[in-house]
């Protein structure tokens, strides 16, 4: 695995929840894959048919910008019929108080 940024601009949070079924995992790490984005931890977990999970990733060599991703994913989030939602980690933390 390659090294990772500390610079928190690299970085973001991507959540995903919706009902289970096959596919969701290969089709929101493959479009993250198709532009270079490295994920640093990943959890997934399903509840009563509800599928969560939760990704921090590494946007350093990532080629598109962060609203180019942020499209994709929201297009991806309406052909899967679950929501996903990208943040920058500081953002994230900051709506949290992490």
């Amino acid at each position: 695995m390659a090294p990772s940024s500390d610079a928190p601009n690299d970085r973001a949070i991507i959540t995903v929840l919706g009902s289970d079924r096959p596919g969701i995992v290969a089709a929101v790490t493959g479009a993250l894959a198709n532009h270079s984005i490295n994920i640093l931890d990943i959890s997934q977990t399903i509840l009563q048919g509800i599928f969560t999970m939760t990704m921090l990733v590494d946007m350093a060599a990532c080629n598109a910008d962060f609203t180019t991703v942020q499209n994709e994913l929201s297009e991806l989030s309406g052909d899967l019929g679950v929501q996903i939602t990208l943040q920058r980690e500081e953002v994230f933390k900051f709506m949290y108080r992490l």
